[in-house]
């Protein structure tokens, strides 16, 4: 069955990238008669929103990409939340370990930081020198008896070319003796992401995973974590990051990212979805302005291609016009009343 997931962090309210997103995995996986997961990985504590969770619902609320399975729709693959599920990633991290993909790294904060300092000065790739990857069983043992604070790191192996399959991009090489040792577990009990998304995305069964090209670095780690578990790979598709006209990335930092000030300047969902599936996609027919059922039918993940679609606010505002203009008398009045209802 096909299973597509968005998985934000609660780290910042919901913007119109994670909406970008939620669209393609919410489409592909109606028109597959799939399902749309919502997972939340929350284990940033450090830069943790209270209510950004609630605020993600309220916005897949609105654009009415509702979700078969999260935290707020528990089904047989609960927990949707990551501080929930510590214990499995304690579990596949030892798990590792004992396969020797992954080892123990007792290294300090301060000798890293020097360690940074110094590639940085020597103009070099920024990676872990590995120090703690040669100490003995033995001296690993008396280590943690003594409890010395310790984060858990990926094995990369040596001399390999490391492929992976990007459904949108094709076949992209990685040389692993430019992928680093990635912390897996980190020193407060936490997981990175890396080992996170993997564990999850699997014991999910997520079969199409759909993110954004800023995560193509990471893309050999993941590979070789999925070869490491002995899992099936799923199908990846790294859709291009929006930009603005002037081609700079759209940014949190920027008022016009945040679902809620579309919502506040009177754009309709409708017209802002409608908007952004012409975003690295084309409807067959050429058509500009369509329904989201219309979309469904006929979007592919396979078609998306891989350019850096502008995110252009006089063309949405348009869009929106033409949606205001096609609705009808009495729920447009609806929708004024609701807007304005001092007036």
């Amino acid at each position: 069955m096909t299973r597509t997931r968005i998985a934000p962090s609660p780290t910042g309210y919901p913007h119109i990238a994670t909406i970008y997103q939620a669209l393609f995995d919410y489409a592909y996986a109606r028109r597959m008669k799939g399902k749309f997961v919502v997972r939340i990985e929350d284990t940033d504590r450090a830069r943790f929103v209270p209510d950004a969770e609630e605020k993600l619902y309220e916005a897949l609320d609105w654009f009415g990409l509702i979700e078969d399975e999260s935290p707020r729709k528990d089904g047989k693959f609960a927990p949707y939340k990551q501080s929930e599920r510590l214990e499995l990633y304690h579990q596949y991290a030892q798990e590792l370990v004992e396969k020797g993909h992954a080892y123990y790294c007792f290294c300090s904060k301060e000798r890293l930081y020097e360690i940074r300092q110094k590639q940085q000065l020597a103009k070099k790739p920024v990676m872990y020198d590995r120090l703690c990857r040669s100490l003995s069983q033995e001296e690993v043992t008396k280590k943690l008896t003594e409890q010395m604070p310790h984060v858990i790191r990926m094995k990369v192996p040596d001399n390999r070319t490391i492929i992976a399959v990007d459904e949108i991009r094709g076949s992209i090489e990685f040389d692993s003796s430019v992928v680093d040792d990635q912390v897996l577990m980190k020193a407060d009990g936490f997981p990175t992401y890396h080992l996170a998304v993997i564990v999850d995305d699997h014991l999910m069964e997520i079969s199409d995973v759909v993110r954004g090209e800023e995560w193509i670095p990471s893309f050999p780690k993941h590979i070789l974590l999925y070869e490491f578990f002995g899992w099936q790979i799923p199908k990846f598709y790294h859709t291009s990051v929006l930009r603005n006209p002037d081609k700079s990335k759209l940014s949190k930092r920027q008022g016009h990212t945040s679902i809620q000030w579309y919502m506040d300047e009177g754009f309709l969902p409708e017209s802002i979805l409608n908007y952004i599936a012409l975003l690295g996609w084309s409807h067959p027919m050429q058509k500009e302005v369509f329904p989201l059922s219309e979309f469904i039918e006929h979007f592919d993940l396979k078609d998306m291609k891989a350019i850096g679609p502008i995110f252009d606010l006089v063309k949405l505002a348009w869009m929106n016009g033409m949606y205001i203009r096609e609705m009808e008398t009495k729920k447009l009045a609806g929708k004024l009343i609701e807007r304005f209802p001092d007036y």
